[in-house]
């Protein structure tokens, strides 16, 4: 990826998901992304589309997809989740 992710955005994105979204299995799930964490909170996760998105401790982060469209579709969804 030409650009690194900004784990700030990402957790915007993850607390508008929260706030806004109706109750899945797992999480909430808000405009087609669904948001979910691990039991203790250190790791976000969110996905939609074929596209899941870890977050863990120390800001770090891992993108798993098969296809680079899917993945640049769903990346500009959570920037825009995260205004």
């Amino acid at each position: 990826m030409k650009n690194e992710l900004d784990p700030g955005k990402i957790l915007q994105a993850y607390d508008n998901i929260m706030a806004h979204g109706t109750d899945t299995e797992f999480g909430k799930i808000y405009e087609g992304v669904e948001a979910f964490s691990d039991y203790d909170g250190y790791n976000v996760f969110m996905r939609g589309n074929g596209v899941e998105l870890k977050v863990g401790f120390h800001n770090t982060y891992h993108l798993e997809y098969d296809q680079e469209h899917l993945r640049d579709s769903f990346l500009k969804k959570v920037a825009l989740l995260a205004k």
